[in-house]
Order: structure tokens, then sequence, then C-alpha cells
């Protein structure tokens, strides 16, 4: 794998044919944009404006699909902290939440809701995540994942 630095713009080809994009963060994590093409675009100034819609810790180790277009620092509030939760299996009232930052805390459940959950998600995974958010259909691993209310 070549050398990939926070601030690496990745372009993602999606099932449909169509291409997504996201921005490396610190390892192990990802910033997805809001921005779908038909076509591939390196643009940055066009594909940077946009909203991002998750951050989460990716396992980059096969980058032959993902398609590095360019650098840029990154901005300050793609250096914010990523908030995400684990919940205990065996008892769903169990929460914490915590930070890259190093901050933790046990949290309800209902806390939880709209917080990612604290996985490394596989590249094709994540495609699969970044077409149904931009089609605004659920996601299937999504809804596996999410906070359990008691």
């Amino acid at each position: 794998m070549d050398d990939i630095k926070p601030g690496t713009f990745l372009r993602i080809p999606l099932g449909d044919g169509s291409f997504g994009y996201g921005r490396v963060l610190e390892a192990p994590y990802s910033a997805f944009y809001d921005f779908r093409t038909t076509e591939p675009d390196t643009d940055l100034g066009r594909i940077s404006p946009h909203a991002i819609l998750f951050r989460i810790a990716v396992r980059h180790a096969s980058q032959q699909r993902w398609k590095h277009i360019g650098w840029r620092n990154l901005e300050s509030h793609m250096a914010q902290p990523i908030v995400a939760f684990t919940q205990d299996i065996g008892d769903f009232r169990r929460c914490v939440i915590f930070d890259t930052a190093g901050n933790e805390r046990v949290a309800q459940p209902q806390e939880c809701v709209g917080i990612e959950p604290a996985v490394v998600w596989e590249q094709r995974h994540v495609e699969e995540r970044l077409l149904d958010t931009l089609m605004g259909r659920p996601n299937g691993y999504m809804v596996r994942l999410s906070v359990k209310l008691p």
C-alpha cells in the first residue's frame, strides 16, 4: 500500500457505477462526503465543500479500488474528535460513549441514538453504506449495528 496520510482525498467506486468521495483522517478513520458523481471527478474544490455524512474507522488494507485523487491539509472541523459508542451484548442497558480524544463515559442506550457504533469497517461495506446513504435508503449494516434499546 502506498503512503496514505491525513488529508488524502479518495474516489470510491459504488455498486451502481457512480462514485462517492472520502477523505483520510488520522488512522484508521476516514470521512465520507455527501457528494456523488456518475463520472470520475478529481476537482478537490468541487468535492471539499460538501457536507460530511459520517466519520468512521476503515480498514485500508487494499487501496486498489479506492483511488487517491489529491491531498490538502485537514480543515479544523475534519480534525475534531470522533465520537462512538459500545453496547454490552449481554446487557443492552450498558453503553459507553467515547471519543478519539480519550474521553469516555457510561451512558444510557437512548443517549447513543445517532452516534456511530465502534466498529472498523471493511471497504466493501463502506461502499454499500455510502451508496445507501446517498440514495436515502437504510443500510443493513447500520440497522444491525445501531444501538439496541431495552
